[in-house]
């Protein structure tokens, strides 16, 4: 099915179960999204219950048959693309009128859009010949989103038979990546986040469905989710050389967004994109020239232009105006608005209970947490099911969650085969390892409370999908994790797809916090109060000559980034006299930083 969409945004993929089935909610408005493919027990339970709603035949991949996982994700990939090529198709029969899935299409576009301004000639025409000419050439350029798939290239655990050997390309992340490559899925993307994993990226290199054919067209594209142009760059030529095509660099705030958060060392968004605007033919040179010769090794024939890349760009992204300037300024193809989805039933899938808490989240709800068991720090939802299950236990004495998925089963600390450190095996041995040191209470408790800190992620952040539908994914295991981005304290309100896709191009505003900063400075906020977390734990001077002179750069980049910021003020690019005044005060925040801390 041929997807080029109209749209500037895109929904990212959000947790695990968020965005699962959010292609049979929008792609059929020509909006692109993401989904998961990392747990194969809740895509089981998502196939199911659509092929139920379909009133078609289920049959159950059972975890006994080889290859399970794949088989499980490509089936379920077909199915999101069955239904969404069905809904085009029932669209391009409806009458243009109120109510309709085919008027509702054309609504949201963007003024921008050509078939936006095709649509309001035709609705300006009154010969009714014309008119249903007009009609029918609308009809026959509809286009459904792209469905794009994630894998975080970290949940990678190796997958083993019943005697212990090593299943042989039976990795999670690779047997995702397989699931992906045999679904009749075409112009679409695989998404990988996380930084590299040459084991992976190798297996890409076995397959023919990321090759080109000879007229610089892809079935199947790659798109790599990077925090700065060094990493772009990096993992652009890594792949190059294996005869894999990067079309797209998707790049995300470090601290900005939702879910896991890698941050930077003090290299913001701004002078991140502006980087990416000066040095994009350097990428793309660079790539092109390792590429191309990949090609010939491995096709045969000769490719005398280069590929589309384009570059992207999500992340506390609030306001049409900041949404604008970011495609027009730094040459953006397309804005990720991915924790305001999160509010519109229409897109996304949350449970209720969770819902009303992302409604009432204010700024000091979202927290940037240790409960990630892969140790990355991770945006968190203060007030969930999954908070107060594991308070629970906490409070009973029975620490550590059932580990039943154990995709993030990778610590091998105190065994041999790899547990998970949300785990009630992991917590109780790395509990009496403490208390048979004999440490001071102080330090116990803080060290104790680190590893209690760790939570669930596999299940908590699937649930909500199993519960919205009302359908059994784990008994007894029902408490949701949720991971917005800090953004979600600016909206609060439950609303509806049209209204989001209005927000987003400036038809309305619903933003409910009146003082809410912009996504740049909201950013440098968050580094400044990364920055003085990280030394506060430090002694202070600083004695460590490395991490002194990690504390250094990143307190001269958080610099160079206020005077780029003050230097499009200047120029009149970023016009606010309320922006200069933030910029003041980031600014006098990282002096007194270094002289309090002494990095001069």
């Amino acid at each position: 099915m041929n997807r080029t969409s109209e749209h500037t945004f895109h929904i990212p993929v959000m947790g695990i179960a968020f965005t699962l089935d959010t292609p049979v909610k929008v792609a059929r408005y020509g909006i692109n999204s993401v989904v998961s493919i990392v747990e194969d027990r809740i895509i089981e339970t998502m196939r199911k219950h659509y092929y139920h709603a379909l009133e078609q035949e289920y049959h159950q991949i059972s975890t006994h048959e080889p290859d399970y996982r794949a088989k499980r994700i490509t089936d379920y990939l077909n199915l999101l693309d069955t239904i969404v090529e069905r809904q085009m198709e029932a669209m391009r029969s409806e009458p243009f009128e109120q109510g309709t899935d085919i008027l509702k299409y054309f609504e949201l576009l963007p003024a921008s859009s050509t078939l936006k301004k095709q649509y309001y000639e035709m609705l300006r025409t009154t010969d009714v010949k014309e008119k249903v000419q007009k009609q029918d050439a609308l009809r026959q350029a509809l286009k459904a989103g792209r469905i794009d798939v994630n894998i975080m290239t970290k949940v990678d655990r190796e997958q083993r038979t019943k005697d212990g050997e090593i299943v042989p390309d039976g990795s999670d992340a690779v047997a995702a990546l397989r699931g992906y490559m045999q679904s009749n899925l075409t112009n679409s993307s695989i998404v990988f986040s996380a930084g590299m994993n040459p084991r992976l990226f190798t297996y890409l290199e076995s397959s023919s469905a990321f090759d080109p054919n000879e007229h610089f067209e892809f079935n199947k594209k790659v798109i790599i989710k990077v925090s700065d142009f060094r990493s772009a760059l990096i993992q652009g030529k890594f792949l190059a050389k294996k005869g894999i095509w990067v079309s797209e660099f998707r790049i995300e705030s470090g601290l900005n967004c939702g879910g896991h958060a890698f941050a930077t060392d003090g290299i913001l968004l701004g002078p991140i994109l502006e980087e990416f605007k000066t040095k994009r033919k350097e990428l793309t040179d660079s790539m092109f020239e390792i590429y191309k010769l990949s090609i010939e090794k491995k096709l045969g024939f000769t490719l005398t232009k280069y590929p589309e890349v384009v570059i992207t760009v999500q992340g506390g992204i609030g306001t049409a105006s900041e949404d604008e300037f970011l495609r027009t300024n730094y040459a953006i193809a397309s804005t990720g608005w991915g924790t305001p989805f999160l509010l519109v039933p229409e897109a996304t899938t949350v449970d209720e209970h969770t819902l009303q808490l992302l409604k009432d989240a204010t700024e000091t709800d979202v927290v940037l947490s240790n409960n990630s068991p892969l140790g990355v720090r991770f945006q968190y939802l203060k007030g969930t099911t999954s908070a107060h299950e594991k308070q629970q236990r906490i409070d009973a004495g029975k620490f550590g969650s059932p580990c039943t998925e154990k995709h993030l089963a990778l610590n091998t600390e105190f065994t041999e085969e790899p547990i998970c450190t949300a785990s009630r095996k992991y917590q109780k041995l790395k509990l009496k390892h403490l208390q048979d040191q004999h440490l001071p209470d102080l330090e116990y408790d803080k060290l104790q409370n680190e590893v209690l800190a760790k939570e669930c992620l596999c299940v908590g952040l699937s649930n909500s999908a199993a519960l919205a539908y009302d359908e059994p994914f784990l008994k007894h295991l029902t408490a949701v994790t949720i991971c917005p981005g800090p953004n979600i304290a600016n909206f609060s309100e439950i609303v509806s797809l049209q209204t989001m896709v209005d927000h987003i191009y400036g038809r309305t505003n619903i933003m409910t916090n009146n003082q809410r900063l912009h996504v740049f400075i909201a950013e440098m906020n968050l580094y400044i109060t990364y920055f003085k977390e990280q030394i506060i734990k430090e002694q202070i001077p600083v004695r460590d000559t490395k991490r002194k002179v990690y504390f250094q750069a990143f307190l001269r980049n958080l610099s160079e980034a206020i005077v780029y910021y003050r230097r499009l003020v200047e120029m009149s690019i970023l016009k606010s006299a309320e922006f200069d005044a933030e910029l003041s005060k980031a600014e006098d925040e990282v002096f007194f930083i270094k002289h309090e801390y002494l990095l001069d």
